[in-house]
């Protein structure tokens, strides 16, 4: 109970400097996301803009990754925009507040531990395909949408001026640090392009111009929806769904901060730290969200490493809608875009590239395959389970294939199998192929020294084996079992030798009915 009331490290050394700096970078680059998400849902860029706020602002303090910044995200935007335009808002923010539940629950149940089962292969796949989908959409600054309403891409001075201010923002990013790492570099970015667009009136589209971003403190509101089973039936597949990418982008995101800083997150306070976040924003008229992988990066490439810099992402963003309107809305787009665009090509895994030839040929197809459905169907949790069921099952295969036995007859005319390797599901067939039943003389053992039965198919395989046995009137002994394996041979009892003080004591996963 102490650790999760210790909300701060006050022996961290914390650079206050850098974690404000940091904090102020990371609020402007959450403005236009947040706005993009909540239009993408069709809703409001206010209720994007309250999430980034409430959400960021409560995992920033109760979180298990100091560091990492949350707020509204394009995985749950995708998920929530079908029932916002069947349903309505309402509806939205009640879902909001179940799946908020959701992650709690699974939290408090201890299941962060399972994202430790995604392989590296995933991971790669996962940043890969985030850094791509980050980049693509910063290619919609590159449009203009003429008077029918059609986007097309930008041509002429517009174009050459729009990349001109992305390139000079991605220099400054660049080259800034080699000098000096006293100020973050996207900041200075930032602030360098806006003073050429403003102080030179430079005709570019501004954050002014995707949407207005004034607004008062996020309003405190219950869903107003009819409190019935009818209800939850519609909203609670929603949940699960944007409770499941929640957990898993966000989980995600801090194993990436934990190999980047070399530090350890708490995934299982992440995941109620989120779940309490949604709850928060979905009385508060904020969509929902997650970890953002994008913004994220950008605070911890600034140097920020407490929870100083997300709260006050949060609570600038805050002012920004409240007071300062004005003025961030006159920030040119191109600053942003630069921005991001360095975020996507720092994000990306360059060294899984370099691997192709040298990695398995399961392992590099398990990572474009993850990569591929995350760029193409924009749903994170389908691409992370697929990977990590063909993850398992091509280990599952490879486990298979190394079961072998050694066999012999001694003096005795006894024949011995010893057998090396796991016994599961996957290496029955191949293991029964190992026995000649019918050939072998009336007295045979079968030593399990160096190898282990994992799962009840393997007790059911050795069940069966000794039946075969029997059956022909020849006797079986099966030496160096465990205990439990002992207990389920029900058939084998009287067969079974074993020597104690080599008997390897571990426990074999079984269903209990």
């Amino acid at each position: 109970m102490k650790a999760y009331l210790n909300l701060f490290d006050f022996k961290q050394k914390v650079n206050y400097k850098t974690e404000i700096l940091s904090g102020l970078t990371v609020a402007l680059a959450l403005i236009p996301e947040a706005v993009a998400f909540a239009l993408i849902a069709g809703l409001s860029p206010l209720t994007g803009l309250y999430a980034a706020f409430t959400i960021g602002l409560v995992t920033s303090i109760f979180g298990g990754r100091p560091g990492m910044i949350s707020g509204a995200t394009g995985a749950v935007a995708v998920v929530i925009v079908a029932l916002a335009k069947s349903h309505g808002i309402e509806y939205v923010l009640a879902t909001v507040v179940l799946a908020g539940l959701i992650q709690v629950i699974a939290g408090l149940l201890r299941l962060g531990k399972f994202i430790r089962l995604v392989p590296h292969p995933v991971m790669f796949g996962f940043v890969n395909g985030l850094a791509i989908i980050i980049f693509m959409s910063q290619l919609v600054q590159f449009k203009t949408t003429d008077a029918s309403g059609v986007l097309h891409w930008m041509s002429g001075t517009p174009l050459y001026l729009m990349i001109g201010l992305v390139l000079l923002t991605m220099l400054i990013i660049w080259g800034l640090p080699k000098l000096t790492k006293a100020i973050p570099s996207s900041l200075v970015a930032i602030l360098v392009v806006s003073a050429i667009v403003i102080g030179l009136s430079v005709d570019t589209r501004t954050v002014g111009d995707i949407a207005s971003i004034k607004g008062g403190f996020p309003p405190f509101h219950i869903p107003e929806l009819p409190f019935s089973l009818d209800t939850l039936k519609i909203i609670f597949p929603y949940a699960l769904i944007m409770a499941g990418v929640g957990l898993i982008e966000s989980l995600l995101t801090l194993n990436l901060i934990d190999e980047i800083t070399e530090s350890r997150g708490r995934g299982n306070k992440e995941a109620v730290a989120q779940g309490a976040a949604n709850i928060v924003t979905g009385l508060f008229s904020g969509m929902g969200g997650c970890a953002m992988i994008g913004q994220s990066l950008i605070n911890i490439s600034s140097g920020a490493r407490a929870r100083l810099s997300g709260i006050i992402a949060s609570v600038m963003l805050l002012v920004f809608i409240m007071f300062g309107s004005s003025l961030i809305e006159k920030v040119p787009m191109a600053a942003l875009t630069g921005v991001m665009i360095m975020v996507a090509i720092g994000t990306f895994e360059w060294v899984s590239i370099r691997m192709i030839g040298k990695m398995p040929r399961h392992d590099i197809f398990v990572g474009i395959l993850v990569a591929a459905i995350t760029v193409l169907l924009h749903n994170l949790a389908l691409a992370v389970l697929i990977g990590v069921i063909i993850s398992a099952l091509v280990f599952a295969w490879e486990s298979a294939k190394r079961i072998r036995a050694k066999k012999y007859v001694d003096e005795q005319g006894i024949k011995h199998y010893e057998i090396y390797g796991p016994l599961f599901f996957g290496s029955i067939s191949t293991f029964n192929e190992k026995f000649d039943v019918l050939n072998d003389p009336n007295e045979v053992i079968i030593d399990f020294k160096d190898s282990r039965v994992v799962d009840m198919s393997g007790i059911e395989a050795l069940n069966k084996l000794t039946e075969r046995y029997k059956n022909v009137g020849k006797t079986l002994h099966l030496r160096h079992l465990s205990e439990d394996c002992k207990l389920l041979l029900k058939n084998a009892s009287s067969l079974i030798e074993v020597n104690v003080m080599e008997d390897p004591h571990y426990r074999v996963a079984v269903d209990k009915i």
